[in-house]
C-alpha cells in the first residue's frame, strides 16, 4: 500500500529523528513523500541555515531513515517555508 511508506516515514521522523535534532535546537518537517518514495523535508530551528545542515541531512537523516524504511529512495531538502497544513 503506497500510503504505508509515508506513514512509516512520518512516524519514524517523529519518534527518532526529531528528538535527535531537538537536542541541538533544531527540528525537521516532512513536507511530502513522493510516489517514487523520495522524502522531501525542511530542516528548521537551529538547523535552518546551519553550515552542517547538508551533512546532517545526508548522514543523520537519510541514512537513518533508509535503514528504518528501506523503500525510501533519497531525502531531499526543501528551502521554501512550509505553510500550516502543507507538511
Amino acid at each position: 500500500m503506497p500510503g504505508d511508506v509515508e506513514v512509516r516515514v512520518r512516524e519514524f521522523v517523529e519518534k527518532n529523528i526529531r528528538p535527535m535534532l531537538a537536542a541541538d535546537g533544531g527540528s525537521i518537517d516532512v513536507v511530502e513523500v513522493t510516489p517514487e518514495n523520495v522524502v522531501r523535508v525542511q530542516l528548521t530551528g537551529a538547523c535552518s541555515g546551519c553550515p552542517f545542515a547538508a551533512m546532517t541531512l545526508a548522514v543523520g537523516v537519510e541514512r537513518t531513515l533508509k535503514a528504518a524504511v528501506p523503500e525510501v529512495v533519497r531525502v531531499e531538502p526543501v528551502d521554501e517555508p512550509v505553510r500550516p497544513g502543507q507538511g
